[in-house]
């Protein structure tokens, strides 16, 4: 395979049509247990509230640093907040990536019952001051995890579930909203310095906007590289290692990296599709066999996100002072 599969939603989109959602079942249930990456077109969101999205990123992107530093992801347990540059070393066995983020997580009210219980990874998400910044963000959230909904009851349909088998467990995710900056790969880059390095993403699926920037690379199974473009209005959406981890690996998530070559400044949108954080991720029922029996010990999915996080930031892992 030299390019990547692209899997139109515009049939399922507002409608109930179980035809259509069985072809697109197929052709996720295809491109999951291939490459791990595939397209999304069709997916209904307004194409304005996406060059808004990017419009924001830029303006925060290009505050000084002493306006983002307040934000930092390191005053977070909930993982939200802003990573600067270097913030993150995503392959452990190179240098730090050249990228900073900003995470915001589902919108909470401080006195959201669930911040005060202590339920993990509820907490309030910080915004800068940036006029119109966190509207546009909530709303693109919320389209985007319908997105992610409605791809999962056709991944569902595949692994032959009832169409709604995931709802319940991604009703009230530990979803994150991720605005990334890759500026240009500087002359005096340290070796094998990516603006990502090699990594999986953690949670079920990823749902990736870019700008017309190209960067991303995804690795095919003989361990070569092949560049996804940028597709206009089309999501990048791949296979994250918990819902392979719920398949009994049935579905493969797949490494990947990003080298900002372009010699401009790139930005992407990511939404990870992290399940709720008591949802119990087992192996599904059919995912296993007397021949291929289950891999994983269950774990919720709150406990299994800690412990990536926990291998990904040094900030995470140290004592408090």
């Amino acid at each position: 395979m030299d390019r990547l599969p692209i899997i139109d939603l515009s049939a399922l989109v507002g409608a109930d049509d179980p035809a259509a959602l069985a072809m697109v079942a197929a052709e996720i249930g295809a491109a999951a247990r291939g490459p791990g990456f595939f397209y999304v077109s069709g997916h209904g969101i307004d194409p304005d509230l996406l060059a808004d999205v990017f419009t924001q990123s830029a303006a925060f992107f290009d505050l000084p640093r002493a306006d983002k530093a307040p934000l930092s992801i390191e005053r977070s347990p909930h993982n939200r907040g802003y990573v600067g540059l270097l913030g993150e070393k995503l392959d452990s066995a190179k240098p730090a990536d050249l990228k900073e983020a900003f995470n915001i997580g589902l919108d909470l009210s401080p006195d959201d019952p669930r911040i005060l219980g202590g339920e993990p990874f509820r907490g309030v998400n910080v915004w800068p001051d940036l006029p119109g910044f966190a509207e546009t963000m909530r709303g693109y959230y919320d389209a985007a995890w319908s997105v992610g909904r409605l791809l999962h009851r056709a991944i569902a349909v595949d692994l032959g579930l009832a169409p709604d088998f995931f709802e319940d467990k991604l009703d009230q995710p530990m979803a994150v909203l991720r605005l990334l900056h890759y500026p240009p790969h500087p002359a005096g880059a340290e070796e094998g310095q990516l603006g990502a390095g090699e990594h999986t993403d953690y949670g079920n699926i990823t749902l990736l906007m870019t700008d017309d920037v190209g960067g991303l690379e995804v690795r095919r199974r003989d361990g070569t590289w092949l560049k996804a473009p940028p597709i206009p209005g089309a999501f990048v959406c791949n296979i994250g290692d918990c819902l392979m981890r719920w398949t009994n690996d049935v579905y493969v998530s797949t490494p990947h990296r990003v080298l900002n070559a372009g010699g401009r400044e790139r930005y992407s949108v990511a939404f990870f599709l992290d399940p709720n954080p008591d949802a119990l991720v087992a192996c599904l029922p059919g995912c296993a066999s007397d021949e291929t029996p289950a891999k994983y010990a269950p774990v919720t999915g709150a406990d299994y996100l800690a412990a990536r996080l926990d291998a990904t930031y040094d900030f995470r892992r140290k004592e408090p002072a």
